[in-house]
């Protein structure tokens, strides 16, 4: 997810009173520690990427439809060995029972030193076994008996297509909750979106939690792969947005990017914002070459309020 400028808010003008020097460290200091999440039919990049990526980055690995946790053990096992840290995702309506979960996690965290997870419903309508949401995975106890100490929930800063408001904070409030009880570490990683606004506002509400919160975003890729992402993923008023504005259709045609949204939210004085994670929708090497450039200097803003990656 995910280089040129990206579809975003129309740009915001430059931080008064702060310099280009002063914008360029805030976007490397807001990048540092992204996590970027593997498509588990993507295993080839692995070794490839790390040495682009820090050692120890985080890597999230998808529980897409039909993919096995023994298939997601094996790619955790692969990017522990590569010098990455795995963190899987789990899907409660694709766990078929309580044993599947125990094996699972047992062999995660002993196979791949997994301490990291992802716990989300998922996105089946129908349950594989009995556990239909978050919650009741985590209301096991599994995850802190094997050692799973570090938990993500989903946020969504768009909305759910499918969940009330409502009811998405009640459980939130009842994981944190749980979370306590349970002594696990608790954070939020929200659905990608496409513009700085609703992340920011989102965030701001999520104050109250006083839970980290890890902004999900798209890497560098095509229109088209992110137009399907989003349409499948329910990002609708990000997708509208994008629509709305020819130029930006124009420019991503060519080539996409989250430059836009990172330079805004980047920005000192907004919501608290922990970190960031990239859904990689153009392939995990071309995120991790673009947070190479980034790291090591090798961008310049744009007058769109976005910047170039590889240009300086």
């Amino acid at each position: 997810m995910q280089t040129g400028s990206t579809a975003g808010p129309i740009a915001a003008p430059a931080l008064l009173g702060a310099s280009p020097e002063d914008e360029r460290r805030n976007i490397q200091a807001f990048l540092l520690g992204a996590s970027l999440e593997l498509s588990s039919r993507d295993p080839v990049e692995i070794n490839a990427c790390a040495d682009l990526l820090e050692p120890g980055t985080a890597v999230y690995i998808s529980m897409p439809p039909g993919q096995t946790y023994h298939g997601i053990v094996a790619l955790a096992t692969r990017l522990k060995r590569a010098g990455l840290r795995p963190v899987p995702h789990v899907a409660a309506r694709r766990i078929a029972s309580r044993d599947a979960l125990d094996e699972y996690l047992a062999r995660a965290a002993g196979e791949a030193g997994v301490d990291s997870a992802l716990v989300i419903a998922g996105d089946s309508d129908r349950t594989s076994g009995p556990f239909e949401s978050s919650l009741r995975l985590l209301e096991t106890g599994l995850f802190q008996r094997h050692g799973i100490a570090h938990v993500g929930v989903a946020g969504y800063p768009e909305g759910h297509p499918k969940i009330a408001e409502t009811a998405l904070a009640t459980a939130l409030a009842a994981k944190k909750v749980l979370a306590r009880r349970a002594s696990l570490d608790l954070q939020i990683v929200t659905q990608f979106c496409f513009e700085s606004e609703p992340i920011l506002v989102w965030a701001t509400k999520m104050i109250e939690h006083e839970l980290p919160v890890r902004i999900g975003l798209s890497g560098p890729a095509s229109l088209p792969r992110l137009l399907r992402f989003a349409m499948l993923c329910g990002i609708g008023n990000s997708v509208r947005a994008l629509k709305a504005r020819p130029q930006a259709i124009t420019r991503l045609l060519v080539e996409a990017g989250p430059e836009v949204v990172v330079r805004d939210i980047a920005r000192p004085g907004g919501a608290p914002i922990a970190g960031v994670h990239f859904f990689c929708f153009g392939g995990l090497m071309r995120t991790a070459r673009w947070l190479r450039a980034v790291r090591e200097g090798r961008f310049e803003l744009t007058p769109d309020g976005g910047f170039r990656v590889g240009a300086a």
